[in-house]
């Protein structure tokens, strides 16, 4: 579980299971966010994150690569 707090600029996530506090900046909480509500592909992900924010370039190479780094760190699950 998540506990989520923003501070101005960045993002405190605290991950109880692991202890750890991470301090994470934009497109992290957004994408947490997008997360929340239920599992998505990464297809499905770049949609909500279109539909919710102002997304210029959808990228999902770079996506992709911010998923990665938040399973890495324990934040997320891959299905």
């Amino acid at each position: 579980m998540l506990r989520i707090m923003p501070l101005d600029e960045l993002t405190a996530i605290y991950h109880r299971a692991s202890g750890q506090t991470h301090l994470v900046a934009s497109p992290v909480p957004e994408i947490l966010a997008a997360l929340a509500p239920a599992p998505a592909t990464l297809d499905e992900l770049l949609a909500r994150l279109a539909a919710g924010y102002d997304v210029v370039d959808p990228d999902a190479e770079a996506l992709s690569a911010r998923v990665a780094e938040l399973v890495a760190l324990g934040l997320v699950q891959c299905a």
